[in-house]
């Protein structure tokens, strides 16, 4: 029997946070510290459009997904929950981008039991659907919908995230960190 029905994100979340914002910048050539990216919003932080943002992430999203860099553990924290946990990956993703991220993943080695690429930000219908116990985030916006709605949110730190909180958000800094607390909410579980 499985512990715990464990959903993650995947943009900043499994993968680095800030790929995307050197990308975009180096397109853009602008030049953009992490430390000074501190709302969620590319173009706000670039200083672009939305629409020349939109139009750069349309022609390079294959490119630039399919080469995104994993953050440090995550894959081995990953492989052990999936041992005595369920895996989903819960993203915002088009669906376009559907085949590329589960080509990705297995490319990878990630262990995982479903994928769910929603097309949108709002996660709670699905998260609900899953009988989620615990949502590994980094969007302000989602983990805040997410821990309204009574969800357990593990928001893994970035810049851009600092300024939220909630009593269903636990701050995690990193997949050691994020491994830590699952545990210890098994441990928990377990107990009662």
């Amino acid at each position: 029997m499985k512990n715990l029905n464990i959903c993650i994100d995947i943009d900043g979340t499994l993968t680095n946070p800030y790929y995307w914002l050197d990308k975009t910048a180096e397109h853009f050539n602008k030049i953009v510290r992490h430390e000074d990216f501190t709302q969620y919003e590319y173009s706000k932080v670039i200083g672009i459009s939305q629409s020349d943002y939109d139009e750069f992430y349309e022609k390079y999203k294959f490119k630039y997904h399919s080469k995104d860099v994993l953050r440090f553990k995550a894959r081995d924290v990953i492989n052990k929950f999936y041992l005595s946990n369920n895996v989903f990956f819960v993203t915002a993703r088009e669906k376009s981008l559907e085949m590329l991220t589960f080509s990705y993943l297995n490319r990878k080695n990630i262990k995982f039991d479903r994928l769910f690429v929603l097309g949108t930000h709002h996660k709670v219908k699905k998260a609900k659907e899953l009988k989620c116990d615990v949502f590994i985030e980094d969007n302000p916006y989602n983990a805040e919908e997410l821990s309204n709605a009574g969800f357990k949110v593990f928001l893994i730190d970035t810049t851009y995230n600092r300024k939220i909180s909630h009593h269903n958000i636990i701050r995690v800094y990193d997949w050691i960190d994020i491994e830590d607390a699952v545990n210890n909410l098994i441990l928990a579980e377990n107990a009662i």
